[in-house]
């Protein structure tokens, strides 16, 4: 199976001490391509040298909602001046990771939005795809999608929303991430929706080291989860594993203009 991870964090410190290690392992089990997205300017150097030092690896640059206060005014002109100068590097993928979080009561709305549209503003400039995190804030999102309208569209990380709310997403032309979380018993809607997935409406991701699946609860997540988590995912959906990693991967190329 060809693979591609299309939502990693492998620039974090959990993956400091066996990286390396890792991404061989991850190479010997199918995974071909790995994303891996910056979520604040401290994180940004990281994160494109891994991608422009590791064969295999690919960088996308944003400013996450999570680390708001970690955010300056200053920084979404930062942001520009790095896409703008990688301009064309094959190594340079997409905008990303950045979206809305109203899951966490205490991230100011009204500063999160400013900096979600500024992004989205500065992908549609830069003509890249999107990669978008959607907590509790689908119609803010879709509503905005609507009035941007990116040319190269993107990805919704960890989708988790309802029919109606997949269905939006695709009319926008935009891909649904999924990883672990429909893995576990008891996302019983999610694994609903996901079952009602056309095949070239999805890609695979991890999110590692973040949201592991159902076999390795309270473990760090990584790529190399990413076939047994193809496998359960394709168990949910009704297809064959087969189908369903080369349709992701086939997905995957078309948002990042991948050959």
């Amino acid at each position: 199976m060809r693979l591609i991870d299309t939502h990693t964090h492998l620039d974090f410190p959990d993956f400091d001490a066996d990286r390396a290690t890792l991404l061989e392992q991850a190479r010997e089990v199918g995974v071909e391509r790995i994303v891996v997205l910056g979520v604040h300017r401290e994180n940004w150097q990281r994160v494109w040298q891994l991608a422009e030092q590791t064969p295999g690896l690919y960088a996308a640059l944003g400013l996450h909602p999570v680390f708001l206060e970690q955010h300056r005014p200053e920084h979404l002109g930062q942001l520009r001046d790095w896409l703008e100068r990688l301009a064309g590097h094959p190594q340079l993928c997409a905008v990303g990771e950045f979206g809305l979080d109203y899951y966490i009561e205490t991230l100011d709305r009204e500063r999160q939005q400013a900096l979600f549209e500024a992004q989205l503003q500065i992908a549609k400039d830069c003509n890249l795809p999107a990669l978008l995190h959607v907590r509790r804030s689908h119609a803010p999102i879709t509503a905005a999608l609507k009035r941007y309208r990116l040319e190269r569209r993107g990805v919704i990380h960890a989708f988790s929303g309802s029919r109606e709310e997949a269905r939006e997403y695709l009319k926008l032309g935009f891909k649904l991430g999924l990883g672990g979380a429909a893995t576990w018993p008891q996302a019983l809607r999610l694994r609903k929706v996901l079952a009602e997935l056309p095949l070239d409406a999805v890609v695979l991701e991890t999110d590692a080291p973040d949201m592991a699946p159902a076999m390795y609860p309270g473990v760090r997540n990584s790529p190399v989860h990413l076939p047994q988590i193809a496998e359960a995912l394709a168990g949910i959906m009704g297809v064959e594993v087969e189908r369903l990693v080369e349709a992701s991967t086939r997905n995957a190329c078309e948002v990042f203009s991948w050959t």
